[in-house]
């Protein structure tokens, strides 16, 4: 019988570290019968002294326990005012929740080991709901890599009878999904290519805005091609799927590539260069077929330098997955509010042909409305 409707908001914060992603969700029915509709989508931003300390543990692998208590809660206290700020946008309270499904900040990833980082019970008060978190560790108790948790919601919302489809997320790693035409969830493959926008990040990181917008100072710079063949000589591009990757152990490839210091537009060029080659090389290599569409999500979207590298190599056409109507912001976001609605219903939310995990799981951690 198919679940009642119920209101989820998915939370969600990628490797990036920017901030947090809140969808409100309306989903109706279970497991592969599940539809959402999207109510409301919001954004906020981790404030700069956050965003700092938590690139300083990523990169150096360390912190105090201090430290990292101060930083979770900090984590945490965004996470529940971006949950609020959406539910007062829709006019709604904590109470017409179901759940909020978060994600948790990302601190460490190299399955089996791996830190979305976040106090569930913090959010639980300060929205009034019950929280579910911690997706990953179910599916690396079971042999997984704990990534990507994608694909459940990728072939719910978007595959096609007809259509090969590949969905790409350009978030700090890239990661795809492909939906072969009338494929059952079996067929679906996914798995992390590579660097997404990290490398490009890591570059502006102390400076204003932080990023490259729209990709301008890539499109200003010269690739340099040395650089790109030894950061993608790297095992990790040539290993099959299933497989994950994190931020940092994509930065320290890029640093140890250049011999030299090198001019900051030439360097956010060739990082748009590896991560849009790296893709192609992925799509070439590890799908069965073609696809007939790539539709693409996440923050890379906007960097125009990327997308433009990224439709000289893939040959098929390249459309963004707001022309289907869903926000590019939200879709991640969208995701967990759709594993969370699996999580409330008892039912797996990985792909073991994706994760690598011996057999499918109900994913997450439930903690009880205050």
């Amino acid at each position: 019988m198919a679940a009642q409707k119920r209101v989820i908001a998915g939370a969600m914060s990628g490797t990036s570290a920017d901030g947090v992603d809140v969808a409100l969700v309306r989903i109706s029915g279970r497991g592969l019968d599940m539809s959402a509709q999207l109510l409301q989508e919001h954004h906020r931003d981790y404030a700069t002294t956050l965003r700092r300390a938590i690139a300083q543990i990523r990169q150096s692998g360390a912190a105090t326990l201090a430290t990292l208590t101060e930083v979770g809660r900090e984590i945490s206290l965004c996470y529940a005012a971006a949950v609020n700020e959406t539910l007062l946008a829709a006019g709604m309270s904590g109470g017409d929740l179901a759940a909020v499904a978060a994600h948790g900040q990302t601190l460490y990833h190299h399955p089996p080991h791996t830190i979305q980082w976040l106090d569930p019970a913090l959010i639980a008060a300060e929205v009034g709901c019950v929280v579910i978190s911690d997706f990953r560790r179910a599916d690396c108790a079971a042999g997984g890599q704990g990534a990507p948790l994608v694909p459940l919601a990728d072939y719910l919302l978007l595959r096609d009878a007809r259509k090969n489809r590949v969905l790409l997320n350009l978030g700090g790693i890239a990661n795809l999904t492909y939906l072969p035409a009338g494929g059952t969830i079996e067929e679906v493959i996914a798995f992390d290519t590579g660097p997404g926008n990290c490398l490009s990040d890591d570059l502006m990181r102390g400076q204003e805005p932080g990023f490259d917008q729209d990709g301008k100072r890539a499109a200003a710079g010269k690739p340099m091609d040395a650089i790109v063949k030894r950061v993608l000589a790297a095992p990790y591009f040539a290993k099959p799927p299933p497989k994950s990757t994190d931020g940092p152990a994509m930065i320290h490839l890029f640093t140890e590539a250049q011999k030299t210091r090198r001019p900051l537009n030439d360097l956010l060029c060739t990082a748009c260069v590896i991560a849009a080659e790296s893709i192609g090389r992925a799509v070439r290599q590890f799908l069965p077929s073609p696809p007939d569409e790539v539709i693409v999500s996440g923050g890379g979207t906007r960097n125009t330098t990327l997308m433009s590298l990224l439709g000289a190599r893939l040959g098929a056409a390249l459309k963004t997955i707001d022309e289907f109507g869903i926000a590019s912001s939200a879709k991640e976001a969208m995701a967990f509010a759709l594993l969370g609605a699996a999580t409330l219903d008892g039912v797996a939310g990985n792909v073991p042909a994706a994760t690598g995990a011996k057999r499918g799981v109900v994913l997450g951690s439930i903690t009880p409305q205050p």
